[in-house]
């Protein structure tokens, strides 16, 4: 069997609920093979990235009770998660540090995180 062949299929479903002006005031997710209720959610992030045209195609959506306390937070966590992704993908220690002690800096600045934690 190759590895380029597909050999099963996931999905995953988001769902957004929108008020008269079109703005999200519910999010909710579920994958097919969870077995668990949809989740709801306050916020996302999704970034794909286009085969054909090496394109990164975005939809950042928060629905309209997300404070802004939560998307420092949000963000802080997303960012984090880039910078060890990156890291994983790349081995560039170097630019993964680098992004980390951003990282840390939105952190601190946004008192997510103590001054030098």
């Amino acid at each position: 069997m190759s590895k380029k062949e597909v050999v099963t299929k996931k999905d995953i479903t988001i769902t957004v609920g929108m008020n008269e002006e079109q703005l999200p005031i519910k999010m909710e997710w579920k994958a097919d093979d969870s077995g668990k209720p949809p989740l709801e959610c306050k916020a996302m992030l999704l970034s794909l990235f286009e085969k054909e045209t090496l394109d990164t195609l975005r939809i950042d959506l928060w629905t309209t009770e997300m404070q802004v306390m939560e998307m420092d937070r949000f963000m802080f966590q997303t960012m984090r998660g880039l910078a060890d992704t990156y890291m994983r993908s790349t081995q560039n220690k170097e630019l993964a540090n680098e992004m980390q002690s951003f990282v840390t800096y939105f952190g601190e600045k946004t008192k997510i995180i103590e001054k030098g934690s």
